[in-house]
């Protein structure tokens, strides 16, 4: 796929890709409408404070880690285009409660569920998959989660103004967010009637099971339980933070740790429950795939977009304090970080695609960000303005650049299962920001940058060691095993009225 494929909009191919990248700009729209609020929100409530807002901020996020896994998985089985199309319809009941909430518990409790909206990438992965080949799958990826995420930016520059210009007065940040979640509502119904998960003919893959991801041997399984611990603890770490801003108590943290113990305890049994009965079986040898790409690719995504994350929350306050400039002017500079997705991530997609070696595209890129990182851990005021900026946008291109990588190779692992492998390695990327936010308020914004330097060396060593080159990664078609024939002869093709 080229660049100006993109622009054939007749072409099904590119209509399924615009249509989804759009759905996913429309989620993510409505996931971060309270930051570029907040302010407001605080004045007209009278009673909420900053410290509130900062704890919202954590709960923002504290649902997309589970919620990606368990989206992958019913992914895996009822296709993108129901998923995408409920997400968007449900996630608009939360939009709304918060919206018109007035006490603390309502705003607590709607936003917490509002961040399962964070899944929707997921989906967008998995039906961008099944409609682009192999070998064009990297830059389509890429465009898809590029174009999409830009719908945090654009909630940035659209709400303030629809709250003052269209509503005004001190409720119009509620009209504003509600705006938001009627988007939702209007696009989940567009969605559901324009799309199928697969062009004509082709049958969708659906994974044999969906409690638990499969695995092809006994040492894979244990690799998928000890990586699916990380996932439980961040959790943990979100509700510490939480307690340690005065939002829960001692108590209940520890009744929150129990809770997460026991989820962890009935994943362990899940996993086992699963992949005990196939491994007694016996996977065939055409079926198998090993779980160290998938854990490579845990790796990076936690690297590069929990870095992403972790920096776009702290950049406007470090070029503030460092040259003295005006919030206005920081957070103009900060944007541009954000604003290097609409073409960075598709960049990196489309050199996966044409570089022979996928592997080596990933590697590149990790390098590059630890170069970055070391880089931007040495600003200080003494640097001209113009070179800390130009050092922080290739940063941020080589950041973006290697979440389009990723994801243009996830789609090869294992195809049937795609949904929940996207859904791991986009949980690890929240998990990510978690730690290395929770990092931040231990150092300096200078260490902080070496830190996640570390954690890009750390992964690109990962991925030099443990991922592998795909099979059929320029391809035309995806490699189908034995199982996936079998599936193929039972199923006929998931049209619009599946």
């Amino acid at each position: 796929m080229s660049f100006s494929d993109i622009f054939q909009f007749k072409n099904e191919r590119t209509k399924i890709l615009h249509l989804t990248w759009i759905a996913f700009f429309v989620s993510f729209f409505a996931w971060f409408n309270m930051a570029p609020l907040a302010t407001t929100m605080v004045d007209s409530l009278g009673w909420l404070t900053m410290d509130h807002i900062a704890a919202l901020a954590i709960i923002n996020v504290a649902l997309t880690i589970p919620a990606r896994i368990i989206i992958g998985m019913l992914l895996d089985k009822y296709g993108p285009r129901k998923v995408f199309s409920a997400l968007l319809i449900v996630m608009a009941i939360p939009t709304f409660a918060f919206a018109f909430g007035d006490t603390w518990t309502q705003l607590l409790v709607a936003r917490l569920l509002l961040s399962c909206i964070g899944a929707s990438f997921v989906v967008g992965i998995r039906m961008v998959s099944e409609w682009f080949p192999p070998k064009s799958v990297g830059f389509a990826e890429g465009f898809y989660a590029g174009w999409g995420n830009f719908g945090s930016a654009a909630a940035a520059m659209i709400l303030p103004w629809v709250a003052i210009s269209m509503f005004g007065g001190d409720e119009g940040w509620r009209y504003a967010i509600a705006f938001s979640g009627v988007l939702c509502l209007i696009y989940g119904v567009i969605y559901y009637f324009s799309v199928t998960d697969t062009p004509e003919g082709k049958v969708y893959q659906k994974a044999r099971k969906i409690a638990a991801m499969e695995v092809s041997s006994w040492g894979d399984m244990i690799q998928l339980i000890i990586w699916t611990v990380p996932l439980v603890a961040a959790l943990g770490l979100l509700s510490w933070r939480l307690k340690n801003l005065g939002f829960i108590s001692e108590t209940a943290l520890f009744i929150i740790y129990v809770i997460l113990a026991i989820t962890l305890i009935y994943q362990i049994v899940q996993i086992l429950r699963v992949n005990i009965p196939i491994l007694k079986a016996g996977v065939p040898e055409d079926d198998k795939y090993k779980f160290k790409n998938v854990a490579a690719l845990n790796t990076t995504y936690f690297a590069n977009f929990g870095a992403e994350l972790a920096i776009v929350s702290m950049l406007p306050m470090f070029f503030l304090l460092t040259f003295g400039l005006s919030a206005t002017a920081a957070g103009l500079i900060a944007a541009s970080f954000a604003f290097v997705n609409l073409f960075a991530r598709p960049l990196g997609g489309w050199l996966s695609d044409r570089v022979k070696s996928r592997k080596k595209v990933m590697l590149m890129y990790m390098f590059g960000i630890g170069l970055g990182l070391i880089g931007m851990g040495l600003i200080n005021s003494e640097w001209p303005l113009i070179l800390a900026i130009v050092v922080t946008i290739i940063t941020s291109i080589f950041i973006q650049g290697a979440e389009g990588a990723t994801f243009a190779v996830i789609p090869l692992i294992k195809k049937r299962i795609t949904g929940q492998i996207s859904g791991m390695a986009g949980a690890y990327g929240n998990v990510g920001s978690v730690v290395y936010l929770t990092i931040f308020t231990m150092v300096s914004p200078q260490t902080f940058f070496f830190i996640l330097a570390g954690g890009a060396f750390v992964s690109f060593f990962c991925c030099l060691f443990l991922l592998d080159e795909p099979k059929g990664g320029h391809g035309e078609e995806y490699e189908l095993s034995s199982v996936d024939r079998e599936v193929n002869q039972a199923e006929i093709p998931l049209q619009k009225t599946s």
